[in-house]
């Protein structure tokens, strides 16, 4: 009994044994009739053509922002103690404003005195007038010397001469008199004080500075090769230190270099109230005419290594093949290629950075070509 269920399991044994060999053989056949399969492609890219568009051509500069003109207000006369002060560091002031006023007793007590002695000569040179007038009504009776004549005529003369000098005198003592008032010389901003109550100043001494009709400059630093293309009244374009852009106008370019740095300010006029300040440092740039570009989208611009980078499709359409361009200006989310690209070449327009040269890519349609292409 037990010899007969031995050999009954021997017999299945090998009938599995059997069933396993012919399926490992199909296995093996039908996997040497399948073809290999392709890789898929690594990234669903799309395709962007150059465009050609007309640029204006820039110089980019950094420099300081300064006064167009600062004023300075000093004092005429000397001597005299401030008595009052009414204006301070950044008031508005106009021309011949008031700004402070000086001790003006004794210069007062003078101009007084001075229109008495006016009023003296005055009254001396009418009477020798007179004299002059009736020694005319009796010199053809004889009765008056020519020599007594002569003398009238003579004191006429000279009383004449001393009211002139004493009314220039008088005017000497107004003008001082006019000094102790100090005024603006033009419109503008008041940048700086000195000037302390009380203090006697001497002539000369510096009181105000003036920020003449508050105009502020940008002071654009070049070097010779940009300066040679910069003229009066190009459009320029200042980013200040709070990220405000403001338009202005090339007012002149300095005619020399400077030996220490071999570069030249060029001066540009910027509006009132634009938020500049004079000592601020800005950036910008500033337009020499139009010149075509041709231009990508920055997203197909890649940076690596100091180097940019965008990748083209091959003759294949399905590889991708990098290329490496030199760039230039930027504007409205585009970037000029120079050098490294052809006009009719299919560039990779997002996504480079997961590229890789020879990589296999499927192809999406590309979007229409911008209207702003230049032909």
């Amino acid at each position: 009994m037990n010899g007969l269920r031995n050999r009954k399991f021997a017999l299945s044994a090998m009938v599995i044994g059997l069933v396993c060999m012919i399926g490992l053989f199909w296995s093996a056949g039908s996997a040497s009739s399948t073809p290999h399969s392709v890789s898929p492609p690594a990234l669903t890219v799309e395709m962007t053509k150059p465009e050609l568009l007309n640029w204006p051509d820039v110089v980019y500069a950094n420099g300081n922002l300064a006064a167009w003109q600062e004023a300075v207000i000093s004092a005429e006369t000397g001597s005299l103690r401030i008595t009052a002060l009414l204006v301070d560091v950044g008031s508005v002031v106009r021309r011949d404003q008031l700004l402070a006023q000086l001790a003006d007793s004794n210069a007062e007590n003078e101009v007084r005195k001075q229109k008495a002695m006016v009023a003296q000569a005055r009254g001396n040179l009418d009477k020798a007038q007179s004299d002059v007038r009736r020694s005319k009504l009796v010199s053809e009776s004889g009765s008056l010397s020519m020599q007594k004549i002569d003398e009238y005529r003579n004191t006429e003369a000279i009383d004449l001469a001393l009211l002139d000098s004493a009314e220039a005198d008088l005017q000497s003592k107004l003008t001082v008199l006019a000094q102790t008032r100090v005024l603006a010389v033009d419109d503008g901003i008041i940048s700086s004080r000195s000037a302390l109550l009380g203090n006697v100043v001497n002539t000369g001494a510096e009181l105000f500075r003036l920020l003449r009709q508050g105009r502020i400059e940008w002071q654009a630093e070049l070097d010779a090769q940009q300066l040679s293309h910069v003229q009066a009244g190009q459009l320029a374009h200042v980013t200040l230190p709070g990220g405000r852009v403001v338009n202005g106008t090339v007012r002149l370019a300095a005619p020399t270099l400077s030996i220490s740095t071999g570069r030249a300010i060029v001066y540009i006029s910027l509006p009132k109230d634009c938020g500049a300040q004079s000592g601020m440092f800005a950036s910008g740039s500033i337009e020499q005419g139009h010149r075509a570009a041709l231009t990508l989208p920055e997203s197909s611009v890649m940076q690596r290594d100091g180097r940019s980078d965008i990748y083209v499709l091959n003759a294949d359409g399905a590889s991708v093949a990098r290329r490496t361009v030199v760039t230039g200006r930027r504007e409205a989310g585009r970037v000029e290629v120079i050098s490294g690209l052809d006009r009719d070449a299919n560039v990779v327009a997002r996504g480079g950075s997961f590229l890789s040269d020879g990589v296999l890519v499927k192809v999406v349609e590309a979007n229409a070509a911008s209207p702003r292409a230049v032909e």
